[in-house]
């Protein structure tokens, strides 16, 4: 699998903290091992878009598309 970045996500990334930059480098890592990764929790968000969830810390996500032999990240944000 790859990964490739949306110009969303790259900005999201950009934006956020430092710490939170590290912890979605290493998920990402984890991503391209294994999706099922006990540490990413990954789930389908939205059936309808194809969009899933994966958890970065315990107060943030980041949102990915599943595209043939791609892992397609859409956004990382702050979860309440």
């Amino acid at each position: 699998m790859r990964i490739r970045r949306t110009d969303r996500f790259l900005q999201s990334y950009a934006e956020a903290p430092a710490e939170i930059q590290r912890a979605m480098d290493r998920k990402i890592a984890f991503l391209l091992q294994n999706l099922r990764h006990p540490s990413l929790r990954a789930k389908k968000y939205n059936e309808a878009r194809d969009i899933w969830q994966a958890r970065v810390t315990g107060s943030w996500r980041f949102y990915f598309r599943i595209q043939r032999d791609t892992y397609v990240l859409l956004d990382v944000v702050s979860h309440p």
